[in-house]
């Protein structure tokens, strides 16, 4: 399993609404459009700043790498958000 951490800055946003409302379409994307799980998992409290975490179950590295660049190309071309760090980590299952 892959988890694709993502950093964000939403300098438009001058509230919690304005920021829920910036990234709901990106969350919204990913699950209609990809094979993953996505949720906000820091920032919560920050009118600014979000955190988001995709975890993608694949058949093969390679497929959860592809997904992994799917993920990032559509966050990135999101022109109402900077991202402002992008982690990978893989997850060994036993």
């Amino acid at each position: 399993m892959l988890a694709v951490e993502i950093d964000l800055h939403v300098p438009s946003a001058r509230s919690l609404k304005d920021k829920r409302q910036a990234l709901r379409p990106v969350l919204d994307r990913l699950r209609a459009r990809l094979p993953v799980s996505v949720a906000e998992t820091g920032g919560q409290d920050s009118w600014q700043v979000a955190a988001l975490t995709v975890a993608i179950a694949a058949s093969s590295a390679q497929v959860a790498e592809e997904v992994g660049d799917e993920v990032e190309r559509t966050v990135w071309s999101r022109p109402d958000l900077e991202v402002t760090s992008v982690r990978r980590t893989w997850a060994e299952l036993d």
